[in-house]
């Protein structure tokens, strides 16, 4: 199942899931950026996955929204991503990125914005954004593409072209298609990606069969470590820890969240990972303090340079925040 389909079916979230007892550390205060902030306006945008969207998630969600989510957890900066919205209305959505990345009262700074890559006409409809300094870079969803999708001429051409323009690509891809994602990094290396998701990880696939709660997970463990692996030796990737808390069990613990965590911050390092809310998809699992309080936990061991970084410092250098 992949994440789109996932959300579409999901039938309820475990918004009161685990993390009961949580280490209350020094970690706590540390400054937050979000990378992955979602927002939607029903009543100007048309999300074609919306139809078959849980009841948690279907309805608007503004910035007014947002800073109930987050008060109090000190997010001083987001950069909105993407919602899939129709390819009619993209340019829209870029236009409110723009305008909302303006307004001195809310944390949004900057945006990723949605594309197709496979079309011919890309080029004309990304290189106007050039010297837009909110709009940073762009995410094809590729959760329901088949395998290659990513690797076919056009596809890489654009993505070379990102780089030209001086924006990213992130990458949000089925977990068994890692290797289409590691070649086309490879095929782009003047392109800087971002593995959105720590790579659509399931934390369901390093738990023990009888701890999954009947479900099965997207992917196995060993296949998904080899490939981030791979693509963490990629100098031009950076992996962005989010997502996972959607695909938990639903009384889910942060001993069920940490392998995953862990490998993505061993792999790729101190210097190329950045905390990612994912709200308001995280619903599906927890609250978006919940997910931020067992981030913190799970990297309350390690130093608190790496933890500022995690939550801080690599985002603002990588979206150019600053």
């Amino acid at each position: 199942m992949n994440r789109r389909q996932f959300i579409a079916t999901s039938a309820t979230a475990a918004a009161t899931a685990g993390c009961a007892s949580l280490n209350r550390s020094s970690n706590e205060q540390l400054p937050i950026v979000d990378t992955h902030q979602h927002l939607w306006n029903l009543d100007r945008f048309k999300l074609a996955w919306m139809d078959e969207a849980p009841p948690v998630l279907k309805r608007s969600f503004h910035l007014a929204d947002y800073l109930a989510a987050t008060k109090g957890l000190n997010v001083v900066k987001a950069v909105y991503l993407e919602v899939d919205v129709i390819p009619e209305q993209h340019n829209d959505e870029a236009k409110f990125v723009t305008e909302i990345s303006k307004d001195p009262r809310y944390p949004t700074v900057a945006g990723v914005i949605s594309g197709r890559p496979e079309n011919d006409g890309f080029a004309a409809y990304i290189t106007p954004y050039r010297d837009n300094r909110h709009i940073k870079g762009l995410r094809r969803l590729m959760e329901s593409t088949p395998d290659g999708f990513c690797l076919q001429p056009q596809f890489i051409k654009s993505v070379q072209l990102l780089g030209k323009l001086g924006k990213h690509f992130e990458i949000t891809i089925q977990p068994t298609q890692l290797n289409d994602a590691l070649e086309l990094v490879k095929r782009c290396p003047d392109t800087r990606f971002v593995i959105d998701h720590c790579g659509t990880a399931d934390p369901k696939a390093f738990l023990p069969e009888n701890q999954r709660g009947g479900a099965k997970p997207s992917h196995e463990a060993k296949p998904w470590t080899t490939a981030m692996a791979k693509l963490a030796d990629q100098p031009n990737t950076i992996c962005k820890i989010s997502g996972i808390v959607a695909h938990a069990t639903p009384d889910w613990t942060t001993d069920q969240l940490a392998p995953v965590v862990n490998q993505c911050l061993d792999r790729f390092g101190p210097e190329r990972v950045m905390f990612g809310g994912d709200w308001p998809v995280c619903l599906l699992g927890a609250r978006f303090d919940q997910w931020v309080n067992a981030l913190k936990e799970i990297v309350s061991n390690r130093p608190v340079e790496h933890q500022r970084k995690l939550f801080h410092d690599n985002a603002v250098r990588f979206y150019q925040l600053a």
